[in-house]
């Protein structure tokens, strides 16, 4: 499949991203992942509307699916839905709900937002890509630091470095909201289990996108993205 990646989004975001209102909340959440959406959207990911079906797209899969804000409004910038969507967050006709769903949401992979599932399910796909032969799709999977707090993740995380499913880059986005944590910090918890890892500023661009892209044969990648703390 050949994919010419869209343009840069960096005039659109803004404008779309104000037209969001209605889940302050989770506007913390929205916002920490942003930087590393647009980085996925406008350079790594080969994917556009038109092939968001082709079985050699890459997958991108939002774990973090409780704050989808900044999501959807990447996905208005590159064109899988429509601007005008963003004007009624979830409201009663909108297909926008707080939570994404695949099925309502052109471009979504997965309905998300119950902490701890995505990674699994990114195992998941990695895996059933491998076993049909399609080796050259990527699956990227965007984690906040406090879903690996939940236990699910740790069998996901030593699957993936068991099996060498180097077709898998886990991108883990640190604001500090974990309550556990990780002794020796967040990569140390996946190189033990056999991934690689790049820890970077979670806002600067191109360090973005040399460590989403920075994944090496045999191993799963991991990429933290640190960014400021929720607190």
């Amino acid at each position: 499949m050949t994919t010419t990646l869209p343009t840069d989004s960096s005039a659109r975001l803004p404008g779309l991203i104000r037209r969001l209102t209605g889940d302050e909340k989770h506007a913390p959440s929205a916002h920490s992942t942003i930087d590393v959406l647009q980085v996925l959207y406008d350079r790594v990911l080969r994917i556009t509307p038109d092939t968001a079906d082709a079985p050699e797209r890459d997958r991108f899969l939002l774990s973090k699916g409780h704050g989808p804000a900044a999501y959807y409004a990447v996905l208005a910038a590159h064109g899988f839905i429509p601007d005008a969507w963003l004007d009624d967050l979830a409201g009663p006709e909108s297909r926008l709900g707080h939570h994404p769903d695949r099925l309502l949401v052109p471009g979504v992979e997965i309905g998300s937002g119950s902490l701890g599932h995505g990674l699994g399910l990114a195992v998941g796909t990695a895996l059933g890509l491998r076993a049909q032969g399609l080796l050259q799709p990527r699956v990227y999977v965007l984690l906040g630091d406090a879903e690996l707090d939940e236990g699910s993740n740790h069998e996901a995380i030593a699957y993936a470095g068991a099996t060498g499913l180097d077709n898998l880059t886990a991108v883990v986005v640190d604001n500090a909201s974990a309550s556990y944590g990780w002794p020796g910090g967040i990569a140390s918890r996946f190189t033990v289990n056999g991934w690689t890892a790049d820890t970077v500023d979670g806002r600067h661009h191109d360090a973005l996108y040399t460590a989403l892209t920075g994944h090496r044969p045999r191993q799963p990648h991991l990429v933290v993205a640190r960014t400021e703390s929720k607190g």
